[in-house]
């Protein structure tokens, strides 16, 4: 089915670094998520002597990748060449491919790949010159809210609607991975009823649950980090979905806002033919 035909709500695929560097993994994940009919992937861009200190990026770190942080940062990141090649790949499952950017260089080269979105990570929303460098694009902006208040969320609406540049809040707990009793997920209806706006839900949670509840309370989009294996190195796979996880999410998710209908009463034709039976009294 075309995206276009879909239902409001997408289905996105973060498989962040959780490629570990590899681009036959990353091509994977992508045919992954095509085959368990998500609608988007996204990736992350940093420039990693930008957004560590020297004295982290120095300190030891024993990896797959070598026995520093820089080594292991260093090895999860692709260059911007690669993740174009990516976008590419992904388009050809019909797939919608971005990338949340880390850094100003980082998002000048994403919005070099003209994605159809940008995404602004839990951790930047207070960083409002990056923020108003985003909503200047014009592009339509994933917005996460985790480790943010409803008045640090509200400064990013404004800077938003100050640019005209459409935006839709997600809904995140910055735990990873987060308790399912912690995701806190009627949020997603009191931020639309403070913005109105929309929202949608980005999780950290190992199970399907909360986001299938998030369908259920009409978010527009759902964003969950996915891998092919839970277990494999690397600080997202255990928050991470596998193919089986992403399997059922579409299909409950799915399911859930197809049953939400819209709301108005009415008589179905098969009810009228019931009722014919029950109602002698008619």
């Amino acid at each position: 089915m075309e995206y276009a035909e879909r239902v409001s709500m997408r289905l996105i695929c973060e498989i962040g670094i959780n490629h570990n560097g590899d681009m036959d993994r990353a091509r994977e994940l992508i045919r992954q998520a095509r085959e368990c009919d998500w609608d988007s992937v996204k990736f992350q861009k940093r420039d990693v002597e930008t957004v560590y200190t020297k004295e982290f990026l120095d300190s030891p770190r024993e990896s797959p990748w070598g026995t520093t942080q820089r080594d292991q940062k260093m090895g999860l990141e692709f260059s911007i060449e690669q993740m174009a090649e990516l976008f590419d790949y992904a388009h050809l499952f019909d797939l919608e491919a971005f990338a949340s950017a880390w850094d100003f260089k980082s998002l000048q080269q994403v919005e070099s790949l003209n994605p159809p979105h940008h995404k602004i990570a839990s951790a930047f929303i207070t960083h409002h010159d990056f923020c108003r460098k985003v909503a200047s694009y014009g592009r339509h902006t994933f917005i996460s809210t985790g480790m943010s208040t409803i008045a640090e969320i509200g400064h990013v609406v404004h800077i938003f609607r100050d640019a005209k540049c459409d935006f839709t809040l997600m809904h995140c707990i910055s735990t990873y991975p987060c308790p399912e009793e912690k995701c806190n997920i009627r949020v997603i209806q009191g931020l639309r009823t403070v913005f109105d706006c929309k929202v949608g839900y980005s999780g950290h949670e190992t199970g399907i649950m909360p986001s299938i509840l998030a369908a259920a309370l009409g978010a527009v989009a759902i964003e969950r980090h996915c891998t092919w294996d839970r277990s494999a190195p690397g600080s997202d796979q255990a928050s991470s979905l596998e193919r089986r996880g992403m399997e059922l999410l579409a299909k409950y998710a799915r399911g859930a806002q197809d049953a939400l209908g819209d709301g108005i009463k009415r008589l179905l034709p098969e009810e009228i033919e019931v009722a014919k039976k029950l109602k002698y009294w008619e």
